[in-house]
């Protein structure tokens, strides 16, 4: 079972999907992608820079699980945005992955001028090749610059999100605008794993610390996308749908955050 989040244009994506952030060998991103779509996933996430696409197209075509089940997001690098070449690379995309559309596309990392590359995303989705568009990694002061220049509004926002930076008034934003969030580094690398409140209410629930961020997340209506080469990880980071976490302790995860970044700040960040 795999339960989808409703997009602000009506269509739907798969509330769980597998990240491939740092599977760089096309044939292990192959085999993680094959092995995800058998055990019920239908979303998967790569994106231009990760080099992984071939392999993810390819683990996608052997999973025996068709096209039309598979929700495929990939993002168009900084170097191709600041050239403005966004449909070039979009090209470029397809062939690696071996399709003729994706069901998501975004803008990786807010460089460059924005409001006028998000022209071309708009075309592509007009064009039906990008069924949906979306950004990562944008703040509410960016999105307050591109909307007014946007025709099409972005259906997604993909930023980092868990316990230690919950990004409440992003996500409050994002949710009034009709934007879904996705978050990227859900676990913090795995640090998030050992933190003990967490451990603590996956004791009362049953479930692995996974599992309760997981469920944290979708409470909140948001996506998520953890990586993973793992069978038995794969299983457990999709398996939230059999419980819930009571109001109160949904909103104690909200007290552990530090505003505390893996990654780089969208506001600072130099590549």
């Amino acid at each position: 079972m795999n339960t989808d989040i409703t997009l602000g244009n009506g269509n739907k994506m798969p509330a769980v999907g597998l990240g491939t952030y740092r599977i760089e060998d096309n044939d292990e991103a192959a085999r993680a992608v094959a092995n995800a779509l058998q055990q019920g996933y239908h979303h998967i996430d790569t994106a231009a820079i990760y080099g992984n696409e071939e392999g993810v197209g390819r683990g996608i075509r052997e999973s025996g699980v068709g096209r039309d089940q598979v929700f495929l997001t990939t993002k168009i690098w900084n170097d191709d945005l600041r050239a403005n070449r966004v449909e070039a690379a979009f090209e470029e995309s397809l062939a690696r992955l071996g399709t003729d559309y994706v069901d998501l596309l975004l803008v990786h990392w807010p460089t460059g001028d924005y409001k006028t590359y998000w022209k071309s995303f708009e075309n592509l989705y007009r064009q039906g090749r990008a069924r949906n568009i979306g950004v990562s990694n944008f703040t509410m002061r960016m999105l307050d610059e591109l909307l007014p220049a946007a025709e099409v509004k972005p259906q997604v926002n993909q930023v980092e999100r868990h316990p230690y930076l919950v990004q409440k008034q992003l996500l409050k934003y994002c949710d009034k605008k009709e934007i879904a969030l996705t978050a990227w580094s859900g676990f913090m690398v795995g640090e998030l794993l050992k933190e003990p409140a967490i451990l603590k209410l996956a004791e009362k629930y049953g479930k692995t610390a996974a599992q309760i961020i997981q469920r944290w997340n979708y409470q909140n209506s948001v996506i998520t996308i953890p990586k993973s080469v793992h069978p038995e990880r794969m299983r457990e980071n999709i398996d939230i749908f059999d419980f819930s976490l009571d109001f109160e302790d949904l909103k104690f995860i909200d007290t552990l955050d530090r505003n505390q970044r893996r990654g780089p700040n969208p506001e600072n960040f130099d590549f």
